[in-house]
């Protein structure tokens, strides 16, 4: 049974917020995207990013080094793509 689109998109949002605040990494995003997500095994997943079984599984393990093309297509299928965002500063407290 699939999940309803409601939830996939929770998810989504979910994988986006902590993806842009460094909470979990690629390979940690990419797993959730797809047992979460897709529901997909890993071979059927690869497949559908058109990769190597290998490199799903190693990207997962973060045991990787991906380009971000490598990245990319696994990300935009889901609506998503890698850039550069600003480095979020925790503010500094002066002393009195």
């Amino acid at each position: 049974m699939s999940k309803p689109m409601q939830d996939r998109e929770t998810v989504l949002e979910d994988i986006r917020q902590q993806l842009a605040d460094g909470s979990i990494t690629f390979g940690e995003a990419i797993r959730r995207l797809r047992t979460q997500v897709t529901g997909l095994n890993q071979a059927n997943f690869a497949l559908m990013c058109k990769l190597s079984m290998r490199t799903l599984r190693l990207l997962e393990q973060d045991a990787a080094n991906p380009t971000v093309d490598t990245l990319n297509s696994v990300f935009k299928l889901f609506g998503m793509q890698v850039g550069i965002v600003a480095l979020r500063r925790k503010p500094v407290t002066l002393p009195d």
